[in-house]
């Protein structure tokens, strides 16, 4: 896919006429995707596509445009020939675009990441196998996903990762299940037949009368699908140059160190060992990796081509949206096995959704308990408990409360796959907070 992109771009940059700058970027995919329902197979199927974006600089000027690819070049270049006829014109009814960077360059980069991957069938195979008896319900994406970049003045970067993602949950009945999900590189039938028959030995628990929780603050260990929720939300303009310089940032206290995280909390954008590409999409390269927040303290930004310009700054490469997009949460010293008797009594929490700002300034967030969260007592998980919403600051849960993280991390793959698969990624551990605060 590569060799067309560049020779389907490359032709169009070869129209540009006096001092046009075209850029170009591409994204696609190969995935298989498979669902699953009362662990059988109940839906399988396979989508090629790509799509590519055309940004036509002139005279301080931009406009873009988006289209599918057919992959035959006389039609995809007859077509986009048109595009780039039609931003011509428009560039002109435009205004100058006041925080418009470009990159020089030229420049050339092809990554290729690999994964030990079967095929679709046989992983399909492994997982109804691995869920004899149980309620699965979910989704077995699996694939390389594409991403390239190239410009009149030289640039062709390409990006390949393949990696896989089973995200289900197991079903007791109504709203009673467990999610078990895998992501990664590598299958292992082994790690996947433990994580289910975890499940299988939880369920039982979910027969049990719930227990009653009043609004309070209570113990609590956040598992690391939880505090993926809690990062995903963080993420939602916490690093951003932009949201901080405006105070819109939750982490804005912190920045201007009012408040403090705990010691350790240490984060950074990890491309290297992510699934996104090493760069964005006007061509600017991302480095390995880019320390976010080093042992509870604000190192650096997200500062995209527009906030560089704009603030007069360095890009680091982030996106427009300037969002982690592989983000890395180093580990704690908890071992796994020790979580329950550290916790004492309190709640696991095996997940959280509907996350959002209470009071965005203040790093305030509310959200939802999901799935499989239970009372624990002594260091025994006793009962599930009721869906209940909490609301507590970050500075409070990732901060003075945070006890610890553990040593083990997941890695999660965004699971979206409205339009596309994205490539988007987080990395982290389990947390033991001394304090949770549920409000009904």
């Amino acid at each position: 896919m590569d060799a067309y992109f560049f020779q389907l771009t490359g032709t169009l940059q070869g129209l540009c006429e006096g001092d046009e700058l075209l850029l170009c970027w591409l994204s696609g995919e190969h995935s298989d995707f498979v669902r699953f329902n009362r662990g059988k197979i109940r839906q399988a199927g396979a989508v090629s596509q790509a799509s590519v974006r055309l940004q036509l600089i002139a005279r301080g000027r931009q406009a873009t445009f988006e289209q599918g690819l057919s992959f035959d070049l006389a039609t995809d270049l007859h077509a986009l020939q048109g595009a780039l006829a039609s931003l011509r014109e428009t560039l002109g009814d435009l205004p100058e675009d006041p925080h418009l960077l470009v990159h020089p360059g030229p420049g050339t980069s092809r990554s290729v990441r690999s994964a030990q991957l079967p095929s679709a069938e046989q992983m399909s195979a492994e997982v109804v196998d691995a869920s004899a008896g149980l309620d699965l319900v979910g989704l077995l994406a699996s694939g390389p996903m594409f991403r390239g970049f190239s410009s009149s003045l030289g640039h062709r970067h390409w990006h390949e990762a393949t990696s896989f993602l089973l995200d289900s949950s197991v079903y007791l009945r109504d709203d009673l299940a467990i999610k078990s999900s895998r992501a990664g590189f590598s299958w292992d039938p082994t790690a996947l037949r433990s994580l289910l028959d975890d499940a299988r030995q939880r369920l039982p628990l979910l027969e049990r009368p719930r227990r009653a929780l009043s609004p309070g603050r209570y113990r609590a260990y956040l598992a690391p699908a939880a505090v993926a929720e809690i990062l995903g939300l963080l993420s939602w303009g916490g690093f951003s140059v932009k949201a901080l310089k405006t105070r819109q940032s939750p982490l804005v206290r912190l920045h201007e160190k009012e408040r403090a995280l705990s010691p350790l909390i240490t984060l950074q954008e990890n491309t290297a060992e992510g699934l996104a590409p090493a760069f964005q999409a006007e061509g600017f390269p991302r480095p390995a990796q880019i320390a976010l927040v080093h042992q509870g303290s604000l190192v650096s930004p997200l500062i995209s081509p527009r906030s560089a310009r704009e603030y007069g700054l360095t890009t680091n490469g982030a996106g427009a949206a300037e969002t982690p997009e592989s983000l890395d949460m180093a580990g704690g010293g908890l071992a796994d096995e020790r979580i329950l008797r550290e916790l004492g009594t309190g709640l696991w929490i095996s997940n959280l959704w509907y996350l959002n700002y209470s009071d965005r300034n203040a790093g305030r967030m509310t959200g939802m308990t999901r799935f499989a969260t239970f009372w624990v007592e002594n260091g025994e998980l006793v009962a599930p408990t009721p869906v209940m919403r909490f609301d507590d600051s970050l500075y409070d849960l990732l901060g003075d409360r945070l006890e610890a993280l553990t040593c083990a991390r997941e890695f999660f793959p965004d699971p979206t796959t409205y339009g596309e698969r994205q490539t988007t990624s987080v990395r982290l551990p389990g947390a033991l907070i001394d304090g949770l605060t549920l409000t009904l």
